[in-house]
């Protein structure tokens, strides 16, 4: 569900970016008072793991469309809301900059949508309401499931708001709305369950890490938790140097409303010096575009499935090392505050 430019007006896109950067400071914030140092390792390994968790797209039986995890309630849960959103805003800010997922004018949407609503909505209002402390896995799966669905539900409905207020497209607002709302429906139901799935796993080597519910959780001294990173972290390159050969072909839930309306799965854009400029940027930044090499100016090939390409199992790998050096540089630079704040 990341947007791309050619959605949003230069208005809209930098009001959401202000809106992501004041959510931004409010949680590191929070975080900079209260974050346990033991906390700060997971927080790197599970940026990795979404970032490649994200490469992969899943098939939606009967639609000709896709999904991928957008992950956000999955690190609500195992790391509270608040140093959820500070690596969910990390593994966009990586996608956007260095693998053109995602617009730069649009990056702050996409962090207002796949962050916002999983992390600060459906976790404290949908989750922690359902999930209390010794709950069963039974509980734990429905409130997964039920939290997942609700707040990719809002990042859809957002994404189709964000776009009728940009009025820059000719997308009719009913129509893409009754698209994107059940395809996102569907992909939520799938992410609920492989959210739920990981969080009983963590949960039976940790189970503090997962009935912790407070916003910044207080980890117990016992436990595996090195266990628990190094099982993530294989996970994070298998599936970014590995799975992602098996993502699926189809667009996602996005590009498949979008295309069943224009045809096409992208806009016609409407150019404007503030998202050219940014887009010009964005291309000379950008090192691995859509997870492959630059385009060499000849015809694409139909993509073959599965995708067999070195190229993008470095990028997996890479974006997910730079994803987890990013979240440890920001929890050490977290602490280091924390021990000035404390001697003055």
């Amino acid at each position: 569900m990341h947007m791309a430019d050619a959605l949003l007006s230069p208005a809209v896109g930098g009001t959401f970016w202000a809106g992501s950067i004041g959510a931004i400071a409010y949680a590191s914030r929070k975080l900079r008072e209260n974050l346990d140092d033991r906390l700060i390792p997971l927080m790197g390994v599970l940026g990795a793991f979404i970032f490649a968790g994200q490469m992969i797209n899943f098939t939606i039986p009967g639609t000709g469309s896709s999904g991928h995890i957008g992950g956000g309630m999955l690190l609500a849960v195992l790391l509270g809301p608040y140093a959820a959103f500070i690596v969910i805003a990390s593994v966009l800010t990586i996608q956007a900059l260095f693998f053109a997922d995602g617009g730069l004018l649009a990056l702050g949407a996409n962090i207002w949508n796949m962050g916002i609503y999983p992390a600060f909505i459906a976790y404290p209002l949908i989750y922690k309401a359902i999930v209390k402390k010794n709950a069963s896995n039974k509980v734990i799966t429905i409130a997964s499931v039920l939290s997942v669905v609700i707040g990719l539900q809002l990042g859809a409905l957002s994404v189709v708001l964000e776009t009728k207020l940009s009025g820059i497209t000719e997308l009719p607002f009913g129509t893409f709305l009754l698209l994107m709302q059940p395809i996102h429906l569907a992909i939520g139901l799938i992410e609920g369950f492989v959210t739920a799935g990981i969080v009983i796993y963590v949960r039976s080597l940790r189970p503090d890490i997962v009935d912790d519910l407070e916003g910044v959780k207080a980890l117990s001294t016992g436990g595996s938790l090195k266990k628990v990173i190094i099982v993530l972290g294989i996970l994070a390159v298998l599936t970014g140097g590995v799975f992602s050969w098996f993502a699926s072909t189809y667009p996602d839930g996005l590009e498949w409303s979008i295309e069943k309306i224009y045809g096409k799965s992208g806009v016609p854009e409407r150019q404007n010096p503030i998202s050219g400029t940014l887009t010009e940027i964005q291309k000379k930044i950008a090192l691995l575009p859509d997870y492959s090499l630059p385009a060499t100016g000849k015809e694409e090939e139909k993509p073959s499935w599965p995708a067999v390409d070195t190229i993008t199992s470095l990028s997996g790998i890479l974006g997910g090392i730079m994803v987890l050096v990013v979240v440890v540089i920001f929890g050490i630079g977290m602490r280091v505050l924390r021990k000035k704040m404390r001697k003055t």
